[in-house]
């Protein structure tokens, strides 16, 4: 009896288009349906993130083939992919959800530079200045307060992190996603001895490290903590949801921290004009305004009317204003990161 496991579906996902050639994308088989069509890498939901990239394919009849960040793959991940095809590049475009892990592609050479009629419109802390990367669509890391616990204050925020006892606190174990960006930016204001002393100071006092943001939402959307650290978009949910929770921007050394997404083309792509088109499309205005009327919420990074966007999302849009900029962080998220995987290894 022949029963090859390996004729099997792939173990971690097929993404596959009718009539189409299928070739080997890392763990993926993806059917690219003629020459022209671009594969984009997708680390934001793609709740959010696949209606933006099939509107962009109708608008100009370039097909688009979507690999995502699954939960299955978040082991390896986007950016680790990207580096281990280097050699034989699979993607042509990046959509990251964050901008560090696309930092790290463009110190490693991989991304290929474009400053198009989109990069124009978006402020300097939120593009690479020689053009490898472009924000767009950013989020902020958050308070997310449990108003029938806590009071939605600073004061409060402030009051409860002094406690002895921050059981009630929840924080994303940070090896991963936005968490890992904030602690980068920690470990460059406190300093590596600053941060080592910080995370272990909230470990010791009973602080929460659960498997990623929207745990922590959940957390304090249901009453079992207080408070925690997340993003706006995690924040959201839990609010349309009905729960009884507010936020309040979380501050590093007077700033915010805004994280956006970003688009990079591959270093390689054979399909460079297209590629050009997508990276223009996704930090247009039009997106922009798209991705902040979205259950989301994503903020504009460039000049919008404030007119236009949600009432929700107009004080994010002040707020961002204020960010830390994240651009020279790529050091300091290697260290980090080479850190945290230690104290996190199994």
């Amino acid at each position: 009896m022949n029963d090859d496991k390996s004729r099997r579906s792939p173990p971690f996902g097929l993404i596959a288009l009718a009539g189409a050639a299928t070739v080997l994308i890392g763990w993926y088989l993806v059917s690219r349906p003629d020459d022209d069509a671009l594969v984009v890498y997708c680390a934001h939901d793609l709740i959010f993130a696949e209606p933006i990239l099939k509107e962009f394919e109708r608008d100009t009849g370039i097909p688009v083939v979507i690999v995502p960040d699954t939960e299955a793959t978040k082991s390896l991940g986007l950016v680790e992919r990207i580096l281990q095809e280097q050699s034989a590049p699979q993607c042509d475009v990046f959509w990251n959800n964050q901008t560090l892990g696309t930092i790290q592609l463009q110190e490693a050479g991989v991304l290929h530079s474009y400053q198009g009629a989109a990069f124009e419109r978006i402020p300097a802390p939120f593009k690479d200045h020689d053009g490898h990367w472009v924000g767009f669509g950013g989020r902020l890391r958050v308070w997310i307060i449990n108003t029938e616990l806590m009071e939605p204050t600073e004061a409060a925020v402030k009051e409860g992190l002094a406690s002895d006892d921050l059981s009630l606190m929840a924080v994303a174990v940070p090896v991963f996603g936005t968490t890992l960006s904030h602690y980068s930016l920690l470990w460059d204001s406190l300093g590596e001895e600053g941060l080592k002393q910080f995370h272990a100071d909230l470990e010791r006092r009973g602080c929460r490290f659960v498997t990623g943001n929207s745990t922590v939402k959940n957390l304090v959307a249901e009453g079992v903590c207080a408070f925690g650290m997340t993003d706006t978009d995690d924040f959201f949910v839990g609010k349309d949801a009905g729960a009884p929770v507010a936020q309040l921007p979380i501050r590093v050394d007077g700033r915010t921290i805004c994280i956006p997404n970003s688009a990079a083309i591959i270093k390689g792509t054979q399909r460079l004009s297209a590629a050009q088109r997508l990276v223009d499309y996704l930090a247009s205005r039009e997106t922009e305004l798209k991705l902040a009327a979205s259950a989301s919420r994503q903020i504009p990074l460039g000049p919008v009317d404030e007119d236009e966007l949600p009432e929700d999302v107009k004080p994010l849009a002040r707020w961002a204003q204020e960010s830390a900029d994240l651009t020279t962080l790529g050091g300091a998220r290697r260290e980090c990161l080479q850190w945290l995987k230690a104290e996190y290894a199994p």
